[in-house]
């Protein structure tokens, strides 16, 4: 542990918490709040902050004066008690609805330990999307918030390089805005490092491979529908590709995405000076020191993007990475074998729940909502501060991400006192996160419905939004 985390783990548990209720109200200013913190860093001389009121208002404008706002919220209750019966008042009549089937799963918990204050129902039910908390869960755990995958260029004899995939979940095809968060890696500035190594060598001209080779196959999940691929519902998963697998139009899938990401390379190692013969080939790079690289964004950064717009391609890769941290293999079963370990690892049994894929797209998928549970509280343990990254990423009610324009047809209280992750599919629909409470008690969910009736998707959306905003409105604490 460095001395970073270990400072981080000295903090009381829920101190992290505390500024989560009003994480969705300043959201809008966090990119202006961290280019701001770059320039003061780079500045020389950087000048004093000056706050909003200080700065007068143009001739001729009349303001009121500057009034300080009161609390948004109360703090976070410290290992709060749950009053089961409040639980249940809160979320039974919303559970009871008949959009959301005959088959229900719910577990309530308080947020540091103990048994569940509410549940309903018992065994497995089709998570859908919540699985990326497990996925990126584990990933946080076996690599670390600070990891980043490189995508490299090696020379493969005088006159051919060849393109060297490394499971960059968010390579892109071209820089990106600088407002863009998380700032991707891209071809195009692999291609100008490449020509600028070329050309120090005296080589104009190149031939093109691509390594695509860290992920052994299957690239098409075998529990998956066989129309996902065809209906460009998710691109193959491969440790190369541009744009997760998206053509330029950004519509639809690549049937390719590792041929497409050397193609769009290739192209930029052009535009930068070295003529490119033939069209890249796939072929196993040598094991030589590169002359060019890009790194990603930090796993931490990825993890959020993840779960805040539940992102399928890059929740596979991570699968994948599981696999090569925990299992030495990049395929899909030593990911799930990763994922397992991992768990088990921190007492968290999967029993007889069972997982796919990293992404919650199967629908053979199984979980028993107390693991969901433990996996959430696991990411929130004070002692693993690289797992908090799993909290920022899920998506505020009413706010941010997937949850943006839900939950607003419920108790109005819970808006902005939940954060959950989504799982949506066909007849499927569930909730994952936590909630505080108006009295400031901080609890786990998990709410789960596999048996949606034909049609009423969005009614049980409805009615399962109402479910987890309630526990965001009520008095639950003793």
């Amino acid at each position: 542990m460095t001395e970073r985390d270990r400072e981080h783990a000295r903090h009381p548990f829920l101190s992290f918490l505390a500024v989560f209720l009003v994480v969705a109200l300043v959201a809008g200013g966090i990119a202006v709040w961290r280019l701001d913190l770059v320039d003061r860093w780079f500045d020389d001389n950087p000048a004093p902050p000056v706050e909003p009121a200080a700065i007068a208002p143009p001739p001729g404008l009349d303001l009121p004066d500057v009034e300080t706002p009161g609390l948004v919220a109360r703090p976070l209750v410290d290992r709060p008690q749950l009053d089961t019966a409040a639980v249940r008042r809160a979320v039974q009549r919303y559970l009871g609805d008949r959009d959301l089937g005959r088959h229900v799963l719910a577990a309530v918990a308080p947020l540091g330990g103990g048994e569940a204050a509410y549940t309903l129902g018992s065994g497995l039910a089709t998570p859908a999307s919540t699985t990326k908390i497990v996925t990126t869960t584990a990933a946080l755990y076996a690599l670390g918030g600070d990891h980043v995958f490189e995508t490299t260029v090696v020379p493969d004899g005088r006159r051919r390089v060849v393109l060297v995939g490394g499971g960059d979940p968010l390579l892109a095809s071209r820089p990106a805005e600088e407002t863009e968060y998380p700032q991707r890696a891209d071809v195009v500035t692999l291609a100008n490092r490449t020509a600028k190594s070329l050309k120090q060598k005296g080589i104009r001209t190149v031939r093109v491979g691509y390594d695509a080779g860290l992920f052994p196959g299957p690239a098409v999940n075998p529990n998956w529908r066989a129309d996902y691929i065809p209906d460009a519902v998710v691109a193959p998963t491969t440790a190369l590709w541009v744009d997760e697998g998206r053509p330029a139009s950004g519509f639809g899938r690549v049937a390719d995405p590792a041929a497409a990401a050397a193609a769009a390379f290739a192209q930029a190692l052009t535009e930068a000076g070295i003529r490119v013969d033939g069209t890249p080939e796939e072929r196993a790079a040598p094991e030589t020191k590169p002359i060019a690289s890009v790194s990603s964004a930090t796993l931490a950064q990825i993890v959020e993007r993840i779960l805040l717009v539940s992102d399928n391609e890059a929740a596979e890769v991570l699968l994948r990475h599981v696999g090569i941290a925990q299992e030495g293999e990049g395929s899909i079963e030593a990911g799930r074998r990763g994922v397992q370990r991992v768990l088990e690892s921190q007492g968290i049994p999967l029993r007889s729940s069972v997982l796919y894929d990293g992404s919650g797209l199967s629908r053979d998928n199984l979980l028993d909502p107390r693991v969901l549970v433990d996996v959430l509280r696991l990411a929130l343990d004070p002692a693993e501060p690289d797992l908090h990254w799993v909290l920022t990423g899920l998506p505020v009610a009413g706010f941010t991400g997937s949850l943006a324009d839900r939950m607003d047809l419920g108790p109005p209280d819970g808006l902005g006192r939940v954060r959950a992750k989504t799982g949506t599919l066909t007849g499927v629909t569930s909730l994952a996160g936590i909630a505080a409470d108006v009295d400031g008690n901080a609890m786990v969910f998990v709410l789960m419905a596999d048996r949606v009736r034909k049609n009423r998707d969005y009614f049980a959306r409805v009615a399962m939004d109402n479910a987890a905003a309630s526990l965001g409105a009520c008095h639950c604490g003793l």
